[in-house]
């Protein structure tokens, strides 16, 4: 699989895209929301100031900041709440010290953290500190279940699974993140997926029993 989506998608250098307090709240952000209103919604929130700033806004203030993002009610809550429990613990927002941290200390630490969940803590700890784990997000899940690489299970319990078969290399695991998140983008759809264009249909098992007509992903069929 890792070869087939290289050679589809491209070899990815793990290079951090943003700082990690941006890439914590941004991925608090991305969920179920597009890439584009995403950033819109990290910009708009960075206008009210620094974090403490953030912190002391009234509530209903950042959930009109991040509007872009879906459900900016109960998301900015979780920011504010987030962002607090960094400042109470660390005196400050420097994530760093994630970098010398045990993985498994370090993804508590971040699980511990309101509304911070194991593909959150996952993304900051691969993209920011190249530290071996595996961000599941919903595409990585979803394609990694049709091709029969894992049976059907829960996000969190993917990433546990997952992460079992792959082998502890942060840069083989940045780049297959990506390529199975654009590959489930653009070909292997929630819905009506595109499979007379897949690179992996020859080693899917949902290919195999249902050819052209695999189901969409929350269909039993």
């Amino acid at each position: 699989m890792f070869g087939r989506l290289r050679a589809e998608y491209g070899e990815k250098q793990l290079v951090p895209r943003r700082e990690p307090m941006h890439e914590l709240i941004s991925t608090i952000l991305s969920q179920r929301t597009t890439q584009q209103d995403e950033e819109i919604a990290y910009q708009e929130l960075r206008q009210l100031g620094d974090w403490d700033a953030i912190i002391e806004a009234p509530t209903e203030v950042v959930a009109h900041a991040i509007r872009r993002s879906n459900y900016p009610e109960s998301k900015a809550p979780r920011i504010q709440a987030t962002l607090r429990a960094i400042r109470e613990q660390r005196g400050g927002y420097d994530l760093d010290f994630l970098a010398d941290l045990p993985v498994g200390d370090a993804l508590k630490w971040l699980t511990d953290l309101p509304g911070v969940g194991i593909k959150t803590a996952s993304l900051v700890l691969l993209f920011n500190y190249a530290r071996p784990v595996f961000p599941v997000d919903t595409h990585v899940h979803r394609v990694t279940t049709r091709v029969g690489v894992i049976p059907r299970m829960g996000e969190q319990a993917a990433h546990r699974a997952l992460l079992k078969l792959l082998p502890p290399d942060p840069p083989f695991l940045f780049e297959l993140h990506l390529n199975l998140l654009r590959h489930g983008q653009k070909v292997c759809t929630w819905a009506r997926p595109k499979c007379p264009v897949c690179v992996l249909r020859e080693r899917c098992d949902a290919f195999a029993i249902y050819g052209n007509d695999v189901p969409s992903f929350g269909e039993k069929k």
